[in-house]
């Protein structure tokens, strides 16, 4: 499946000028300034210059809303931004609290293009910190909408899961990892007392933490499942990224039937030839029926994407009939759909 990359982009530069003195009325008539003829300029280039909000560089309509995932270190940041991209939010990993107010500007003049950003914050030192803290209030005079997500969790718990890796501590230096863990722990408490969410994931494994984020970020839907159904051609090889493999090799072989022999089974002759076979119909029906099972768990279970391998000897005819009528039936009870035929064309 081919995810598509949503990249900030900036637009044309924004007309200067005092938003007080945009909104001032008076009661002789208006004269042009060289200030009215900078902005008329810039709006016959696409920049909108309206509002008090875009005099200060972030286009009212198109601010993005900002989520700040922070926390201690093994707490599971990079579990709970995962879940964010998979919900379609642009991730930064990383990313210095002091460009933070940049990345939401970008993200405005990216004309809708990037509506939601998630910012992974890693506040390693005191400066760092104090960079936060601007880059806070900066948003806030500019109307950002935004969130803090702080992942935290027990000592005894951070130091299981930094041993399981065998990593040090960030921040432990010449000590323990129970000393790092301290000193993140105090250098993060008034971080902590602003969060809007605290999640502690002593206790929790992945998907549970997954679950939590859907609930606090998914909205009432339920999380959307992605499928890409691949045909192939066994003596090609297996899809290195299949989860799941059917073999469509029990059906006739329509290469045998000169007239079919030439065309895909995109073709509706070939495609009626491998149905009209005795259980071709009745193995889709349950195939399919098996797949909502399957999809049911994997959304419970957070798994937001799936690759179905259907696979007969060259994947020209059988599995790409077969994909594509499964295809059908998947999207028909709303899980989002791409069929790629990865060996169709190859002989």
């Amino acid at each position: 499946m081919t995810e598509h990359e949503n990249r900030p982009t900036t637009g044309p530069d924004r007309a200067a000028g005092n938003a007080d003195a945009e909104v001032a009325h008076t009661q002789e008539p208006h004269k042009e300034t060289g200030e009215d003829q900078n902005r008329k300029e810039a709006q016959g280039n696409g920049a909108q210059t309206n509002t008090g909000a875009e005099a200060s560089g972030v286009p009212e309509a198109a601010i993005p809303e900002l989520v700040i995932i922070s926390g201690m270190s093994g707490a599971g940041r990079s579990t709970a931004a995962k879940c964010l991209e998979d919900l379609g939010w642009f991730v930064v990993d990383n990313l210095p609290p002091a460009l933070i107010p940049t990345m939401v500007e970008l993200g405005a003049r990216s004309q809708g293009n990037v509506a939601r950003i998630a910012v992974v914050v890693d506040v390693r030192g005191r400066r760092f910190f104090d960079n936060l803290r601007e880059s806070l209030a900066d948003l806030d005079t500019r109307g950002v909408t935004r969130r803090i997500v702080f992942l935290e969790s027990s000592d005894d718990a951070l130091v299981r899961r930094f041993e399981s890796v065998r990593r040090p501590h960030p921040l432990q230096g010449d000590g323990r990892i129970v000393d790092g863990i301290v000193a993140e722990r105090e250098l993060l408490r008034e971080l902590r007392g602003d969060a809007d969410l605290v999640i502690d994931t002593s206790s929790l494994n992945v998907h549970e933490l997954r679950a939590k984020m859907d609930a606090q970020f998914a909205g009432e839907e339920e999380p959307e499942l992605r499928a890409t159904v691949m045909s192939f051609g066994y003596k090609y090889g297996l899809p290195v990224d299949a989860d799941l493999v059917v073999d469509c090799r029990f059906l006739p072989n329509p290469h045998w039937v000169p007239e079919l022999r030439p065309f895909t089974g995109l073709n509706d002759e070939v495609a009626a030839y491998v149905f009209n076979q005795p259980g071709a119909k009745e193995f889709l029906d349950r195939y399919a029926e098996l797949l909502q099972l399957i999809a049911t768990g994997y959304r419970r279970e957070g798994k937001r994407y799936v690759t179905i391998a259907v696979g007969c000897t060259g994947g020209k005819h059988r599995s790409v009939a077969m994909s594509e009528k499964l295809a059908a039936r998947l999207a028909a009870e709303g899980v989002e759909t791409v069929v790629v035929h990865r060996d169709m064309g190859r002989e």
